[in-house]
């Protein structure tokens, strides 16, 4: 089943401008083909310690970042599918970089954690039903859907991918 697009009010008003990127109204189609080209952009780093400005992350902690906040809106997405009623909590993204420990994980394996983590996603979201699409619930203090928070997902990475780009690679 197609997602169709999400449509405001299904997901955090913060991430209108990330999910705007998203082209199409398939999401599971689009976190496919997304994944490809971010994995071959990855590919070329050469200097994953390198964090364009004080104060700002190692691209090693970007992309631990990004697996952690699909993990994050996938089991989002699991709840809401499920029904859960109870509100999610949000989390602090700084935190959890500061925690991860990245400079202690090879680029590799951190890509390679990001497509696994992706391939779970794809798992989750392939093959449900249109009414599971459109299931809602109270996300770290917004209304959302499943739908919503997935192309959430394809939104954020779309951001990181930008940002890897122009401050990452063009930038140096």
């Amino acid at each position: 089943m197609i997602s169709g697009r999400a449509q405001p009010g299904e997901y955090a008003e913060y991430a209108q401008s990330d999910i705007d990127f998203v082209k199409g109204d398939d999401i599971v189609a689009i976190l496919e083909s997304q994944i490809a080209e971010t994995v071959a952009v990855l590919h070329t780093v050469r200097d994953a310690d390198f964090a364009y400005a004080p104060g700002k992350w190692t691209l090693r902690q970007v992309v631990h970042h990004m697996s952690d906040d699909e993990r994050i809106f996938a089991y989002r997405c699991l709840c809401l599918m499920r029904n859960d009623p109870r509100p999610l909590a949000g989390f602090d993204e700084k935190l959890y970089a500061e925690f991860a420990d990245s400079s202690q994980r090879s680029m590799p394996t951190l890509i390679d954690e990001l497509m696994i983590v992706r391939s779970g996603t794809l798992a989750l979201l392939r093959d449900i039903s249109e009414e599971a699409w459109m299931r809602r619930g109270i996300v770290n203090g917004y209304s959302a859907t499943v739908r919503g928070l997935a192309f959430h997902i394809a939104g954020h990475e779309l951001h990181h991918l930008r940002i890897i780009r122009d401050k990452y690679l063009l930038g140096r």
